[in-house]
């Protein structure tokens, strides 16, 4: 498959995956203007929508603020007013559109972390996949420990992606395991290393400490690891990602964000609030479960597509 033909099929992966939250966010358009013709009520209703995707208060009022200055007419069609917005929703993306650098340090460290459930070790497997296709040899790191199918499904993914896998048995010590696996990492010469957690709610003081044990005996093998640490998101989740984020950048300093399961709910805008309140970089959005469904993240044709307009 091309280039061209790869990006052809991610955008029509990524229409698909938004269409929940574009089709709320196009009706209340099409319905303000049919209404309202954007006066200072439709403006009002608009925000309120946007609100409604999980934009956030303070991305939602700047959106519908600069929307109200574009000063339409009366005849101004739909299709003009969602360029405007897309193009607005770029604005504040486009500092958060940042790719991960791997070859920034060899082997370049990355941590991933999360709540429960919300897909770390299926995207630690998805972005390793990618990884080796991009010709880097990539060392995975079973440290979620707590659950045995985790450290197995790792394994799957190392088979899958051929990249290497380094596991102990349930229960072993996470921090004691990442350890002796950047260690391996560092005398074979290996490009990469993904290194899986155990799933954290942010309100469980233990977990979190356990998870800033695991930076600090890192660093006793590589001061400069991790280079990144990876925050794994639910779209689905809407509001409670900006505790999370919030919680894990105080606990382990979290340098990338990826936000998975977009395509199971209407309020994607979520990652317009996490960009405005955060500014923290998004390496990836995930829109479905194939290996094709992760995709590193790209403001323009998000924006696009969250507000239901083609490339």
């Amino acid at each position: 498959m091309s280039a061209e033909d790869a990006k052809t099929g991610w955008w029509g992966r990524l229409q698909s995956g938004l269409s929940r939250t574009t089709a709320a966010l196009g009706n209340n358009l099409n319905t303000l203007l049919t209404k309202h013709r954007l006066d200072h009520v439709a403006i009002g209703e608009l925000e309120e929508h946007l609100i409604a995707a999980d934009m956030g208060v303070a991305a939602s009022s700047q959106l519908a603020a600069r929307i109200s200055k574009a000063r339409f007419n009366p005849n101004t069609p739909p299709e003009q007013v969602r360029e405007t917005l897309a193009e607005e929703i770029a604005k504040i993306l486009a500092p958060v559109e940042e790719c991960i650098d791997w070859a920034a340090a060899k082997p370049f460290v990355l941590l991933m972390v999360g709540v429960n459930g919300v897909g770390k070790t299926t995207t630690i497997g998805k972005i390793a996949h990618r990884l080796r296709a991009d010709g880097r040899s990539v060392m995975l790191v079973a440290g979620d420990t707590f659950r045995p199918a985790a450290i197995e499904q790792l394994q799957v993914w190392g088979v899958r992606s051929g990249a290497a896998v380094v596991a102990k048995g349930p229960g072993a010590d996470a921090a004691g395991l990442a350890y002796d696996a950047v260690a391996a990492a560092q005398q074979d010469g290996t490009d990469v290393v993904l290194i899986d957690t155990a799933g954290r709610l942010q309100n469980k003081a233990g977990l979190m400490a356990e998870l800033a044990k695991i930076i600090r005996v890192i660093k006793k093998r590589d001061n400069s690891a991790p280079h990144g640490v990876l925050l794994v998101l639910d779209a689905t989740t809407g509001q409670n990602a900006l505790g999370q984020v919030a919680t894990f950048r105080d606990i382990c300093g979290v340098t990338a964000l990826a936000m998975t399961k977009l395509d199971g709910t209407a309020q994607g805008g979520i990652l317009v609030a996490l960009a405005g309140e955060f500014g923290i970089p998004v390496a990836y959005v995930g829109v479905g479960e194939t290996i094709e469904d992760l995709q590193p993240f790209e403001s323009k044709s998000f924006s696009r597509a969250l507000v239901g307009l083609d490339l």
